[in-house]
């Protein structure tokens, strides 16, 4: 296993752990024959959040896979959620495209900017200019340690009023967001993301429903939907619990770019489809972890 395998592996394991509906799904799609084994499942891309502190945000953590072979591609921008945003591709089309946002916490009131700096200040210089970025297995642990100390309930229940997606980051730090199934290569009949909702809500999985349940990029060509984030018992520090938002699962239709159309199946491959984001799409999903959401299905 190289470096890049290790780290996505290690990503994978831990994230399944911690998301039950992610071995729900498999096992369903298993059970009605979309695939064999987990390992026919295209993961489209894996997402991260991050604080956009000067130590940390984009410019620390793209580092990693910048150094694995990924390259940087498209900016995008949300106003009303204070986030930027860019999209990274693998060096081969056998792995996920990696999305890393940041919240732009200069623009936030003083009192969140206080309590996330209390935080992110604990971290002195960026921790990925000392990392072996060569080997896997501290990248990995890395990726899951903690970065600053356990926030205190209050902390987490302020900026949870201003920003959920500060809480989030402030209690989950790099934990991995989500990863993406591809739908658009499964079976005749669950291969489109309207379909493949169908199944999931059939097996009682609980879709985000945030600018409604499938959201479609204006040109047509991707279509995206997700389930509600998992709710986990939470431990902050002084031993207080709290019941909060944890990741989720996500899934992608990339439809085939009208230059390709002629194309059979068979013949299609990565290049010959939609690629990128879409940033009115992402808006949405980002609320899979969102209260708006979670509250639905307590």
């Amino acid at each position: 296993m190289n470096t890049l395998e290790t780290v996505i592996s290690g990503l994978m394991r831990r994230y399944q752990e911690r998301v039950p509906d992610v071995q729900k799904i498999i096992d369903a799609m298993i059970a009605e024959g979309m695939i064999a084994t987990a390992d026919d499942i295209e993961n489209d891309h894996v997402a991260f959040r991050t604080m956009g502190v000067p130590q940390l945000g984009i410019q620390s953590f793209e580092k990693i896979f910048l150094a694995l072979g990924y390259q940087k591609r498209d900016f995008y921008n949300f106003p009303a959620k204070k986030l930027n945003a860019f999209w990274y591709a693998p060096p081969t089309p056998k792995q996920p495209r990696i999305f890393v946002s940041e919240l732009r916490v200069e623009q936030l009131s003083e009192t969140a900017q206080r309590i996330i700096k209390s935080y992110t200040d604990e971290v002195k210089t960026d921790p990925a200019d000392s990392l072996d970025l060569t080997d896997g297995a501290a990248i990995d642990a890395f990726l899951h340690q903690p970065l600053w100390r356990t926030p205190t309930l209050e902390d987490y229940e302020t900026l949870l009023k201003e920003s959920e997606y500060a809480a989030w980051v402030i209690y989950n730090r790099y934990y991995l967001n989500h990863f993406t199934i591809s739908v658009h290569n499964l079976p005749k009949g669950y291969n489109t993301v309207a379909e493949f909702n169908v199944f999931l809500e059939r097996i009682g999985i609980q879709l985000n429903d945030s600018g409604g349940k499938i959201k479609q990029s204006p040109d047509g060509g991707l279509l995206q939907s997700s389930t509600v984030a998992e709710m986990l018992e939470a431990t902050f520090a002084n031993d207080k619990t709290y019941t909060i938002a944890g990741s989720y699962v996500e899934f992608a239709e990339r439809r085939v770019l009208p230059q390709f159309q002629h194309l059979s199946v068979e013949n299609l491959t990565r290049e010959h489809r939609r690629e990128g984001f879409e940033a009115g799409n992402a808006d949405k999903i980002f609320e899979s972890t969102y209260t708006s959401q979670t509250e639905k299905v307590m």
